[in-house]
């Protein structure tokens, strides 16, 4: 057995073959039986797609590199949860790609931000960080508030994602770009968006112009505010 190894070991090119199929093995393993359920990631009460606007912002937090900052994963451990709040669910990153899970924290993690402020507090901080937290290192972002949203093929960018399973409709997709300029509108008539995206938070622009800020803080806004974990436990969540 030994000379059979060693001689193996000896003919390159045998050895690649016995390796890729070793390889391939032990892949089909670990694929196949994914492809048996449904989903490997349980879904809870109030996890739903992103609206235009906060799908929009999303684009400009991944573009900006917030995530290198800030993570969005509150681990399970008693000092994470009693500053953070309660540890992060699969399900709430399920329609994130990528998620921002992020690799360490230079500021605070984002999981829970949402609703924590204003929004006026979200443009004054993005604006000016250190007027708010005077130790913070976070660059200014003022820039945003001038800066118009392009959002010419949100449309595409609705159908793109429910190419890749978040679960769009038809009538969400013909009414994406409405919908954007609904929630960046203080004034508007916020019924229908409603009932399509829950807790949508509207954006405090100007009604005229629709800013990167705008949907930035849109974003913000809706982080960790889809779930209801109040006296609820993971259990009584899920589906």
């Amino acid at each position: 057995m030994q000379f059979r190894h060693e001689w193996i070991e000896k003919n390159a090119f045998l050895l690649l073959v016995l390796t890729v199929v070793t390889v391939a093995i032990g892949g089909i393993v670990e694929v196949v039986p994914l492809f048996t359920i449904e989903t490997t990631v349980e879904h809870v009460k109030g996890v739903r797609p992103y609206s235009p606007l906060e799908l929009a912002g999303r684009n400009i937090y991944v573009r900006e590199g917030c995530y290198l900052c800030h993570s969005q994963q509150i681990r399970a451990l008693k000092d994470e949860v009693e500053r953070y709040g309660h540890y992060s669910l699969a399900a709430e990153s399920m329609y994130d790609h990528p998620f921002q899970w992020g690799s360490k924290r230079i500021g605070p993690d984002l999981s829970r931000v949402g609703g924590k402020y204003s929004n006026d507090w979200h443009y004054a901080h993005l604006t000016n960080p250190t007027a708010l937290v005077p130790e913070t290192l976070m660059p200014r972002y003022g820039f945003l508030a001038q800066a118009p949203l392009d959002y010419q093929v949100i449309e595409r960018h609705l159908a793109a994602n429910k190419v890749i399973g978040v679960p769009y409709t038809a009538e969400d997709i013909a009414h994406a770009r409405e919908d954007l300029e609904t929630q960046a509108n203080p004034q508007a008539d916020t019924a229908a968006l409603l009932a399509r995206y829950p807790k949508a938070v509207e954006a405090s622009g100007n009604g005229r112009v629709v800013s990167e800020m705008d949907a930035l803080v849109a974003y913000l806004q809706v982080l960790g505010t889809m779930v209801d974990f109040a006296d609820t436990t993971t259990e009584q969540l899920q589906q």
